[in-house]
């Protein structure tokens, strides 16, 4: 049976430092036609949206792309815009869903990744049934969107729900946005490492090439805890007592009936969510407690940019 501009799709384009992926993606969530171009490929960010959208429309004829959904790094959802995103190759403010939409004559939505991940959850994930929550993404940084009565927070201004630029020691280490004792230096990947390093060096401090030592990974950092390593156990055990106390805040202001934990740091299973659940129950208001449930993500880590990026322009065409 011919399915030519039968099967209604999205163009899901999620947007890295280094690599752009893109894909059609049906309203189940079904992928097709993925690629990937390097997000340098070109020199301005007109050019970069042409070669985008001209690899999404080749080969494509059999499909009717509907709009197009972009996850990016300070992507602002009211004004289509990409704004100042320090790893991205183009400076100022972009104009990303007007250019696509002009591209490719069909409407364009942006949100910044952790967001449409979040919606991603929602539609495809462990959040189908649930109205009311909190996405944390735990990878170099944490990301962090909002969804409330179904509907993604996103402010007056598009930058609603940046759980990891929450301070959680005051004059704590120094953070990228300026600014010292940042959530997602401590509950990160990357944080899980300095963690383990700084604990080090309290232990004995003349341990200073295990402390600079460039394998010390948070995936080596979870083989030693799994192995018996004291330090290593101790740093999850740190860096989930302060991501519950993080959680707990967050539950005053939403008050949701769940909190999904995604990313790489996630997949360390009960090493995190242990010393995570044990101390979100402790710090919670007590007219929470036993009510708010912490949980895995339910999206397959490698698709989640891209459904939580289709899950965006789905959203969008449905409210219309």
């Amino acid at each position: 049976m011919s399915t030519s501009f039968s099967q209604r799709v999205v163009a899901a384009v999620d947007i890295g430092g280094t690599n752009t992926v893109f894909a059609l993606v049906d309203r189940q969530g079904v992928i097709h036609r993925r690629g990937s171009l390097p997000t340098r490929s070109a020199t301005t960010a007109q050019a970069y949206i042409a070669s985008v959208s001209d690899a999404i429309t080749s080969n494509s004829s059999e499909f009717q792309i509907v709009a197009v959904g972009v996850g990016a790094p300070n992507g602002n959802y009211f004004n289509g815009t990409i704004e100042f995103a320090p790893n991205l190759p183009w400076q100022g403010i972009i104009r990303l869903a007007d250019e696509f939409s002009a591209r490719m004559n069909v409407p364009a939505f942006v949100t910044n990744d952790a967001n449409a991940a979040a919606l991603g959850e929602m539609y495809f994930g462990a959040a189908k049934e649930t109205k009311d929550f909190i996405f944390i993404t735990l990878g170099t940084g944490l990301g962090s969107g909002l969804v409330v009565n179904g509907e993604l927070v996103y402010g007056h201004d598009g930058f609603a729900g940046e759980l990891g630029h929450t301070i959680i020691l005051q004059h704590g280490r120094p953070c990228g946005c300026g600014r010292r004792g940042c959530l997602e230096q401590y509950c990160s990947a990357t944080g899980l490492v300095k963690t383990y390093r700084e604990i080090l060096l309290t232990s004995d401090p003349d341990r200073t090439t295990a402390v600079t030592d460039e394998s010390i990974t948070s995936k080596a950092v979870f083989d030693k805890a799994m192995n018996g390593d004291e330090a290593a156990f101790y740093a999850f055990n740190y860096t989930g007592e302060l991501l519950g106390f993080a959680l707990a805040n967050s539950v005053a202001y939403t008050s949701p009936s769940a909190i999904f934990l995604f990313g790489g740091l996630a997949n360390a299973g009960e090493l995190l969510f242990t010393p995570t659940m044990i101390s979100f129950e402790k710090n919670l208001l007590s007219i929470y407690r036993n009510k708010v449930k912490l949980l895995p993500s339910g999206l397959p880590e490698n698709d989640a940019p891209l459904l939580g990026a289709a899950s965006l322009a789905w959203n969008e065409l449905e409210k219309r």
